[in-house]
């Protein structure tokens, strides 16, 4: 297919084609199939002069991978038409972009609010790194009727929220948060990593700048950590001549090929995750002995009201409680024998993990309560193995703990 045929059709793409062909411009001499990696550090010119050019900006062209690299170049074309954007920049990590994105707009004196429920080390970041420089962040539920009017100040620079939140799956409407924002000078940044661009596009409801960690769905093979962010040109340009130039939170070209990788599946592997969720939650809603279950499909769920408009699926992350305390969810977790327990989701395993002790560390046991984080809260992040697999092993561990709790009683 040329390169004009494909211009013409692209805008027409379903997102299914889109997550293999979109942002591919390579020209390779000898016709290769899959995007090249270019694994290089540097870019050699042709002249003096041009290398002038190039740092001045008066040509276009690569100079260093840190500043911008082909195969890295591709990924950001991606990720932009998937997220409905004019561009994107792609991070070590998915917390070097959510920094990138965010320190790019705030100054010692500046106001943030933040939602009451995110990833720890986002809270961190907000918490403590942000105050040490002078950028004050207030955290609320973002769903409470006129509690974000009356938290902004003239001052305040931009919210940043997760939805569906890490890890009790709070969902927000980010359509209501725009509308209360839209006539100040105040950026709205959305964390979208848990529904990926397929089941949730923010820019759609008013987002300015959204955030991925594609560590997760996006690679989907465990073996990769960074981030994305994705937004209007001007606002790229200046995150990538800012933030993430001079802190150096640039992804490799290696990750990059790899999630363009990962990215041909994302697809395929969301529609088997979301229906391994669902046949997970429907074991553990018969369950006596889970107190508990936060889950967008859940028919009580808050997020009910939003699919069909914000969120087009419930996702692959299920949260719930065990009746009991902390020693007990411990148990339960390591009589697990199938299911992996670490800290992260999207991965081809199903992951678990638990949030008080582990990715929720960095909040205060008064912020953890806030945000309804509790020490029997388990976090699972359903994988793509066979249903009946992962609900046999989750059924084998809680019949241990009933055994065991009905031992020591």
């Amino acid at each position: 297919m040329s390169s004009d045929r494909k211009a013409h059709n692209k805008n027409n793409w379903q997102s299914a084609t889109q997550v293999i062909h979109a942002g591919s411009l390579h020209d390779d001499p000898h016709g290769a199939l899959t995007t090249p990696l270019y694994q290089t550090s540097t870019f050699c010119f042709s002249s003096a002069e041009q290398g002038s050019r190039r740092f001045a900006g008066e040509e276009e062209g690569y100079i260093y991978s840190r500043l911008g690299n082909p195969t890295t170049a591709e990924l950001e074309r991606r990720m932009a038409t998937l997220e409905g954007y004019d561009a994107a920049a792609a991070a070590a990590t998915g917390m070097g972009a959510i920094a990138a994105a965010t320190m790019a707009f705030v100054r010692s004196g500046d106001h943030i609010v933040v939602s009451d429920a995110i990833y720890g080390c986002s809270f961190a970041l907000f918490s403590e790194l942000f105050e040490r420089f002078g950028v004050e962040a207030d955290f609320i539920d973002l769903n409470e009727d006129g509690l974000l009017e009356k938290t902004l100040r003239e001052n305040t620079r931009l919210v940043f929220l997760e939805t569906p939140a890490n890890p009790q799956l709070k969902v927000v409407n980010i359509e209501k948060i725009h509308a209360v924002i839209v006539d100040r000078n105040i950026r709205l940044v959305v964390d979208n990593t848990f529904m990926t661009p397929l089941m949730q596009q923010p820019k759609r409801h008013g987002a300015d700048i959204v955030v991925h960690s594609a560590t997760k769905f996006l690679n989907g093979h465990g073996d990769v950590v960074a981030g994305i962010i994705c937004g209007s040109e001007d606002d790229i340009n200046t995150i990538k001549s800012t933030t993430l130039k001079d802190m150096g939170a640039t992804i490799s070209p290696h990750d990059a090929w790899l999630i363009l990788r990962g990215l041909k599946t994302l697809h395929v592997r969301m529609q088997r995750h979301c229906e391994n969720a669902d046949t997970v939650y429907q074991f553990l809603a018969g369950r006596s002995d889970i107190k508990t279950i936060y889950y967008p499909g859940a028919p009580d769920h808050e997020a009910q009201a939003l699919m069909g408009k914000q969120m087009s699926r419930h996702g692959a992350i299920i949260a719930f409680e065990l009746e009991g305390d902390e020693a007990k969810a411990r148990y339960f977790l390591n009589q697990l024998r199938m299911i992996a327990l670490a800290v992260s989701l999207g991965d081809a395993e199903t992951l678990i993990q638990h949030p008080a002790s582990m990715t929720h560390s960095p909040y205060t046991p008064e912020a953890r309560a806030e945000a309804g984080i509790s020490d029997t809260l388990i976090r699972v992040a359903v994988g793509l193995e066979a249903a009946d697999d992962i609900v046999a092993d989750l059924e084998q561990a809680l019949e241990a703990c009933r055994v065991q709790w009905q031992q020591s009683a």
